[in-house]
């Protein structure tokens, strides 16, 4: 019988393979570039809500003012919308993708599909084409978890799945932190268009890095995984995982919660510019310091069910208690609207954007706890659906919110109290976090 694409991939000399915390370098890599390529257009929002950026060119001859499109909060929401429904729609696809073909042919496609959609925003005009290409880069991006969390599932055990999450998730963060420090130098000097063209280069060389390391273990190779890998499940339709009431809990919790992240991307630029008047070569610094926190929590949050286990908790619970201390963490910022401190509002915000990585490493673990490894893939896809989809709704609400009332406050509400809601919700639908076999 002739072997699948992902079968294939199983056909390697076990000496040969790289290392667990190489393939986790690759993973945080590809993620750092993810969410540069997603946050260039908000650190941007501010000038392209303006007529003409002026410059401050490097080039002798270089053009001094840059037209902008004069874009609104509720234009700008409704922009972020079009992403978010790409992604998605995108991400349904892209984890049967990555689960068909395998993450070292899967990968590489996705990461090809929203790197040229973030080029391409340099090219347009409008509002219109901003939302043209911010759906292609939607359903490129989708791609990501989906291929790296299964990628984690094939490399590493559970007991050290939350970590290594943890890690390559921490490049959002790193990817949210490089942003704001070379975006706004690039669109000072050369113009807001050159912004979107910077991440180019390095998506490509990504490529060629993982397509040459990336390989498929087999299992009998890393036998910390083979000792805690259940027997293969019967076959199922896809669809069929939705059955699994641990599905709606992990699907449930990335709706409530993958809002407010997003919200931390794409509206934070726009806060410190309107609350504190930080405009765009001032924007660098409190953005850096917010970002650097998470990305100490994404690590941080990784670890913490490991440090639980220590104390005698079994994983499972451990894992969710460690949720639950993110999530009380993220309580705070509920005040974030009313500040007039700007460095007390950057505090307040550190700590929730830290708590939510956290939160992020775990939620994203509880598909890998809850599913076989060869439905990891299509779990997350579900999940970064409702993530998506949440996001997709409370985008508009945010620019509608900011055009009529000119409050951070109720999106900061809001916020502060999802977690804790989305941690109930999981809970109640997989207590003790049961593992779903499909076919039992």
């Amino acid at each position: 019988m002739a072997k699948s694409a992902a079968e294939m991939d199983y056909r390697v000399d076990p000496a040969a393979l790289p290392g667990r915390w190489t393939i986790c370098s690759m993973l945080f890599v590809a993620t750092t570039i993810n969410y540069v390529d997603r946050q260039v257009l908000s650190i941007l929002k501010p000038v392209l809500a303006g007529s003409v950026l002026h410059l401050q060119p490097l080039l002798p001859g270089w053009p001094t003012v840059e037209a902008s499109i004069n874009l609104t909060d509720v234009q700008y929401g409704n922009i972020l919308a079009a992403f978010q429904i790409a992604y998605a729609l995108g991400v349904v696809f892209a984890g049967r993708l990555v689960d068909r073909v395998g993450c070292r042919r899967g990968y590489p496609i996705v990461t090809g599909l929203w790197s040229l959609a973030a080029m391409g925003h340099a090219l347009v005009n409008s509002v219109s084409g901003f939302a043209i290409a911010r759906f292609l880069l939607g359903l490129g991006e989708s791609g990501n978890f989906p291929a790296a969390v299964k990628a984690t599932a094939e490399w590493f055990p559970p007991k050290e799945r939350a970590l290594a999450t943890g890690l390559f998730n921490s490049g959002a963060s790193v990817g949210a932190i490089l942003a704001p420090l070379a975006v706004p130098w690039v669109a000072l000097h050369f113009g807001w268009r050159a912004s979107f063209l910077v991440t180019g280069f390095f998506s490509a060389a990504w490529i060629v890095w993982w397509s040459i390391k990336y390989r498929t273990p087999l299992v009998k190779s890393l036998p910390a995984i083979a000792a805690q890998t259940p027997e293969a499940s019967p076959p199922i339709e896809w669809w069929t995982l939705l059955r699994y009431k641990q599905a709606w809990g992990f699907m449930l919790g990335k709706f409530l919660t993958d809002p407010v992240w997003w919200f931390f991307l794409f509206w934070l630029p726009q806060y410190f510019n309107s609350r504190f008047k930080l405009d765009l070569s001032h924007l660098g610094l409190p953005l850096v310091v917010v970002y650097v926190c998470s990305t100490v929590g994404s690590v941080f949050g990784g670890w913490l069910p490991r440090g639980f286990t220590h104390l005698g908790m079994p994983l499972k619970t451990a894992r969710l208690t460690a949720m639950l201390t993110c999530a009380c963490l993220v309580v705070p910022i509920s005040v974030a609207g009313g500040l007039h401190s700007v460095w007390l509002a950057v505090g307040l915000l550190s700590l929730a954007a830290a708590a939510h990585q956290g939160w992020s490493a775990n939620i994203f673990t509880t598909a890998s706890d809850m599913f076989p490894a060869r439905f990891v893939g299509t779990v997350v896809s579900f999940g970064q659906v409702a993530g998506a989809l949440g996001g997709a709704i409370f985008q508009p609400v945010c620019g509608h919110i900011l055009q009529l009332t000119h409050s951070f406050e109720p999106l900061f509400l809001y916020s502060g109290v999802a977690y804790l809601v989305a941690l109930l919700l999981l809970r109640t639908l997989a207590p003790g976090l049961k593992q779903a076999l499909p076919g039992d």
